[in-house]
């Protein structure tokens, strides 16, 4: 069974928004339902992914693990961020022309020295713990790793199969190879301003009809607006 595994990473709760700009995203509950109808089969993942939310990241990497069938992760193009976290469960390959990209978690926050003194070590706990995943599979030390993040690191194909963050280069059969992420994500205030704006205009959730194509036109237009202002 193949599972793909494209555009950002996200929260169960924001997937829907994602959908209804319609940016690629995949959040949790989307892989886990498709482990369950696998149930124990071989699959391979296919991961094109800039990254995104570390929470939905590690869910997944969870769920990969425990599942009882054989992972095989693909890269076929690039696992960065939270993405990168992904291609660590089960075995893993990229195309010569893949990328993987590590570094350490960024949040957005306001507040006072307090606030913001708490919150970097709860970014380095973050850290801390993403390097858990990256040390299981390539047998590095932390601190090499933590190094790695705070340097925010792309490893080509060649690089990533040295690290052992890959176990083969597809197509490489010869051994010959052996020797931008500019898109961003919706922002927060973006997806809290959607939220407030369809709660005022009576609605929770738009899912996209053929039907309903005009109204959800309207409603677009009416929401531009919104954010605009």
């Amino acid at each position: 069974m193949k599972i793909d595994i494209k555009g950002f990473i996200v929260a169960n709760d924001d997937k829907w928004i994602y959908d209804w700009f319609e940016v690629g995203a995949v959040c949790p509950s989307d892989i886990i339902n498709q482990l369950e109808k696998a149930n124990g089969e071989d699959i391979e993942v296919g991961i094109n992914s800039p990254g995104g939310d570390v929470y939905a990241g590690s869910e997944i990497y969870t769920a990969l693990m425990e599942y009882k069938g054989n992972v095989l992760n693909k890269v076929v193009a690039v696992a960065a961020s939270a993405a990168s976290i992904i291609a660590m469960a089960g075995k893993t390959v990229i195309t010569p022309t893949g990328q993987i990209m590590i570094h350490n978690v960024l949040t957005q926050i306001r507040g006072n020295h307090t606030a913001l003194e708490r919150e970097a070590i709860v970014l380095k706990g973050h850290d801390a713990g993403i390097a858990n995943a990256y040390m299981l599979k390539t047998g590095m030390s932390r601190d090499e790793l933590l190094d790695l993040m705070e340097k925010e690191t792309y490893f080509n194909a060649q690089e990533a199969l040295k690290y052992k963050f890959v176990d083969e280069i597809m197509f490489d059969e010869g051994n010959r190879l052996v020797a931008s992420m500019g898109q961003a994500m919706i922002p927060t205030e973006v997806i809290n301003k959607m939220r407030s704006f369809l709660k005022a205009n009576g609605q929770t959730q738009v899912v996209r009809t053929a039907e309903s194509g005009k109204e959800l036109s309207v409603l677009k237009a009416k929401l531009a607006l919104e954010l605009i202002l």
